[in-house]
């Protein structure tokens, strides 16, 4: 049996448990502290009824008030939709090429073509819209397809490559390693290296490859090798280059070509599209005035 606890003096009761020698006080909570506690499982229980909170597997509890943040959230985004009803309007009927000339539409259009920017571009072409290695950079004036407002917003509207738009962008880079003997590519590689004032792995290619280019490339890229925008042939002049312009990967890209895939925003233009007409007008201004739009 247990020993009575023994209080001594001023010294606080102990349980008469002991392990070691080390003895454990029976100290108890403060009544307000056990109060408070029994207060707080009755809060908890009566929020749980009231408010979404149980998860189940396909949804949580709805609660007896009905709440939700979402439908809150629903709700604001309504609102605020209702406010910019007259000037998306006005946005959407505007001449592209007017936009800038009227200093509040073209303020709106900078300001939400941002935000639009930032939730559903920024992920390929960068927070500040300087591109990655296979995403252009849309600071610089090399475009593909154009960079006025009008290319710009076409693009943007039936995306690149993809199948869910009938005007989609396309344009398609044959695999020139299935159609070229190795040694030609090696040729025609070195040649596009000094169009854009580089210079080549091996010199003693480049006039070869230059035959090769002409019979090969011409008919796309021009035969100055500045490209054709209709067809989304880029300038190889520039030095600029999408996937790199190393010897390496300038090989790579004739050998295997490049197949990069925008898809279309406008919800007007395809059903895979997830943004409105206004918005579309909205980014395709913000990214006129990044400094590379034309």
């Amino acid at each position: 049996m247990s020993k009575k606890p023994v209080q001594k003096g001023n010294q606080v009761e102990t349980t008469g448990h002991s392990w070691d020698g080390i003895e454990e006080y029976n100290n108890p909570l403060p009544k307000w502290w056990v109060y408070i506690f029994y207060a707080c499982i009755v809060w908890g229980i009566g929020y749980t009824i009231a408010y979404p909170a149980w998860p189940g597997i396909q949804s949580a509890t709805a609660g007896v008030l009905g709440w939700s943040t979402r439908a809150n959230v629903a709700a604001d985004i309504e609102q605020a939709a209702e406010k910019l009803a007259p000037i998306n309007a006005k946005l959407e009927a505007a001449e592209l090429t007017a936009i800038q000339s009227d200093a509040e539409l073209n303020a709106y259009a900078v300001s939400a073509g941002a935000a639009v920017f930032k939730t559903w571009c920024a992920q390929c072409h960068g927070s500040g819209a300087a591109g990655a290695v296979g995403y252009p950079n849309l600071l610089d004036n090399d475009w593909l397809w154009g960079g006025d407002i009008e290319a710009i917003h076409a693009t943007i509207s039936h995306g690149i490559r993809n199948e869910d738009d009938d005007d989609a962008r396309y344009s398609e880079m044959p695999a020139f390693g299935e159609l070229l003997e190795p040694a030609e590519v090696e040729q025609v590689v070195n040649f596009v290296m000094t169009l854009s004032g580089g210079e080549a792995k091996d010199a003693s290619l480049v006039e070869a490859g230059a035959v090769v280019y002409e019979d090969n490339c011409s008919a796309c890229h021009m035969e100055d090798g500045s490209g054709d925008r209709e067809q989304g042939a880029p300038n190889l002049t520039d030095a600029i280059w999408l996937y790199g312009g190393s010897y390496e990967d300038i090989l790579e890209t004739v050998n295997y070509s490049r197949y990069g895939v925008m898809p279309p925003w406008s919800a007007d233009a395809s059903e895979a599209g997830r943004l409105t007409e206004a918005q579309v007008r909205a980014v395709s201004v913000y990214v006129h005035q990044l400094g590379g739009g034309e």
